[in-house]
C-alpha cells in the first residue's frame, strides 16, 4: 500500500513539473526554439524580367538596401569600402565583426555556389521571412524584420535584378550559429501570406520612414545589450563594429544637439553622397558607398523622417579618445561625458 501510494505521490510530481516547464516553455522562450520556425510552403510563383523592375531592382540593390554591403567582401583601401569588383553578390564572411560563424551566401546566378538554382519564390522567402533556401532560419543581421515590410513590386524588383548580375563562382560554408542562438533565433522569422502594398508617397515623412526602414538604419545606430535594443536609445547611436583602421561606434542621428540636430538637407545629402560632414570624413562602416545613389528626394525624405524621431541626448565622436560610456555601454569619443 505504501509503494502504491508514493508511485502516485511521485507521479502527481512529474505531472506537475511538466506542466510547470511548458508553461514556462510557453511564458519565455516559446516553442518556436524546439519545433522549429513558422514558415509557409513555398509557391511556383516567378517574377517577369522588365525594364522597370530591372531598373528599381538595381537601385535597391545597389543603394537603398545596400544588398550588396553585406553579401560581398570590402575593399577597404578604397574611399567608403566598396564591394570589391568583380565579385560583387557573391558572398562573405563575417569573421570581420567577431561573428565568424555567420556568412552571407553567394547571391549571383551561379548555379553550383550560388542562387542560380534558387526559385523566385525561395528569394522571397529569404529576404521578407528570413527561411534560407535550406530551410534555416536566417539569423537577422539580414534585416528581414525590416523587409516584412517590403513592397511587393519592391520584392520582385530586387528578385529580377539579381538574376541579371554576373554569376561569381564562390563557394562558401553554411552558417552555423552557436548555442543557444541557433535555438532562440527559432522566434525570428515570419511568413508574409497577405500582398503587401507600395509605400505611402503621401509626405516626404511617409517615404522616408518606408527608406530608413529598408536600409535597416535603425538596427545600426540602435545600441544593443546581449544582442537587444537598448530602451530610449533607437537612432541614438553607440552600436560597436571592428574596422581595418580601428573600432568604430555609430553615431546619433537623433535631431538632438548632440545628433544630427543642426544638419540641413544640404548637410544630410553631402554625408550620404560624398561620405563626408563638412570637412571631417565619416568612417566606412556607414555605407554611404550605397546610400549615395540614392537620389536627391529620396535622401531629402529619409532626413524629413529623421527629424521626426525621438532627439536623445547622446555625445559621441570617433575622433576622439574612447571613454566609456553608460548610456550605450561602450566606449567611444566623449563616451564619460554621457
Amino acid at each position: 500500500m505504501a509503494r502504491s501510494r508514493w508511485t502516485k505521490i511521485l507521479i502527481v510530481i512529474v505531472l506537475a513539473l511538466i506542466v510547470l516547464i511548458g508553461l514556462g516553455i510557453t511564458f519565455t522562450i516559446g516553442w518556436r526554439p524546439i519545433i522549429g520556425a513558422k514558415k509557409r510552403a513555398l509557391t511556383d510563383r516567378k517574377f517577369e524580367a522588365t525594364p522597370a523592375r530591372l531598373a528599381r531592382g538595381k537601385y535597391l540593390v545597389d543603394g537603398v538596401n545596400g544588398c550588396l554591403g553585406c553579401h560581398t567582401d570590402a575593399d577597404w583601401s578604397k574611399p567608403g569600402a566598396p564591394p570589391v569588383a568583380g565579385r560583387e553578390g557573391s558572398g562573405h564572411i563575417w569573421a570581420d565583426q567577431d561573428m565568424p560563424w555567420l556568412v552571407a551566401p553567394n547571391i549571383t546566378p551561379d548555379k553550383e555556389t550560388g542562387a542560380g538554382n534558387w526559385t523566385d519564390d525561395t528569394l522571397a522567402r529569404a529576404i521578407r521571412e528570413g527561411i534560407g533556401h535550406d530551410g534555416r532560419a536566417l539569423f537577422p543581421f539580414m534585416p528581414y524584420p525590416h523587409y516584412r515590410d517590403m513592397a511587393d513590386e519592391d520584392l520582385a524588383s530586387i528578385i529580377v535584378y539579381l538574376r541579371s548580375i554576373p554569376p561569381v563562382r564562390n563557394q562558401l560554408p553554411t552558417t552555423k550559429m552557436p548555442f543557444p542562438l541557433k535555438f532562440l533565433i527559432q522566434n525570428a522569422p515570419q511568413p508574409v501570406t497577405a500582398a503587401v502594398a507600395a509605400p505611402s508617397q503621401s509626405s516626404d515623412v511617409a517615404r522616408g520612414a518606408y527608406l530608413a526602414s529598408m536600409a535597416a538604419c535603425t538596427d545600426c545606430h540602435t545600441p544593443q545589450e546581449k544582442g537587444q535594443p537598448l530602451p530610449g536609445m533607437e537612432f541614438a547611436g553607440g552600436l560597436l563594429f571592428h574596422e581595418p583602421k580601428g573600432d568604430v561606434v555609430s553615431t546619433n542621428i537623433t535631431p538632438s544637439a548632440s545628433g544630427i540636430g543642426y544638419y540641413n538637407d544640404a548637410t544630410f545629402i553631402q554625408a550620404l553622397r560624398m561620405g563626408k560632414v563638412g570637412a571631417r570624413p565619416l568612417r566606412a562602416t556607414m555605407p554611404w558607398y550605397y546610400f549615395g545613389r540614392m537620389t536627391d528626394d529620396d535622401l531629402k525624405s529619409i532626413f524629413a523622417f529623421l527629424k521626426t524621431v525621438k532627439p536623445v541626448k547622446h555625445q559621441m565622436d570617433n575622433f576622439e579618445r574612447p571613454t566609456y560610456c553608460r548610456l550605450c555601454k561602450q566606449k567611444h569619443g566623449f563616451g564619460a561625458t554621457n
